[in-house]
């Protein structure tokens, strides 16, 4: 997978199902076959385990009996259905009383850039100086997700706050650091989101990602071309894009109820 340049959170995911694997069929793997694969899969389901994850450990397998064993397996195995359910939006006054209810300015700097650039937790934690262009008003994302570069916009309201956080760093620095230096960990960004969402008192199932997921419908609402939106966001299909058309309110607010 490291020759291969799979990223490190995909290869970590492979060998945890893996391990997941080889503990329930116990048997040496080379005499196992589909119907153990397929009850090892229906053992998670039982679990409760999501489709989501339950498909990621079966690519796992796959590429461990097509690539490792080079075996030729006639796969009759499906992935599961995924349930397609909306992403949870947060409405601009929600955005904003989010961020005021952050009293930490690094913090409240960290969530107003993920949602105002559009970025995954990962992206906030792997940031850098040199990936901030304040002149050209841009950020670059180097390697993100699918080890793709893109551009993402950046918001004016943000370049001094940047402007004093970076002073004094170097290009390759983080620019989010924790208090013991190096950057600062997922977890620790989605406390941060999580303890605000209290404070201001929504009551939503959202995460952090529900940032980025606000920031590409609060960009169709104002009009922007779905397509510009697309290449913000770095979705390789515009399908993926098109989730947001349903959350978003432009058509809703013309339709009366008849009630």
């Amino acid at each position: 997978m490291a020759i291969r340049n799979y990223s490190h959170k995909t290869a970590n995911s492979y060998l945890r199902g893996l391990s997941e694997y080889f503990k329930f069929i116990v048997i040496d793997p080379v005499s196992a076959g589909q119907e153990n694969i397929k009850n090892f899969l229906f053992n998670l389901q039982q679990k409760g385990i999501s489709p989501q994850t339950r498909n990621l450990f079966l690519s796992a397998i796959k590429f461990f009996y097509k690539e490792i064993l080079k075996t030729g397996f006639d796969w009759q195995i499906k992935f599961a259905k995924k349930p397609h359910s909306l992403p949870a939006i947060l409405s601009k006054e929600e955005v904003s009383s989010l961020l005021q209810n952050v009293n930490n300015e690094k913090h409240r700097l960290l969530l107003s850039l993920a949602y105002g650039s559009g970025l995954r937790v990962s992206e906030v934690v792997n940031l850098r100086v040199k990936d901030l262009d304040l002149s050209r008003m841009v950020i670059h994302l180097r390697g993100a997700k699918g080890q793709k570069d893109r551009l993402t916009i950046l918001s004016e309201k943000l370049v001094n706050d940047l402007k004093n956080l970076t002073a004094g760093k170097y290009t390759n620095d983080f620019v989010f650091t924790s208090e013991r230096g190096g950057n600062l960990t997922t977890r620790t960004i989605q406390k941060i989101f999580s303890k605000a969402l209290i404070k201001a008192k929504i009551n939503k199932p959202a995460t952090f990602h529900s940032l980025r997921h606000s920031f590409a419908t609060h960009l169709l609402e104002n009009g922007v071309d779905i397509r510009y939106v697309q290449e913000l966001l770095g979705h390789q299909n515009i399908r993926t894009t098109q989730i947001y058309t349903h959350v978003t309110n432009l058509q809703l607010k013309n339709i009366k109820s008849p009630f």
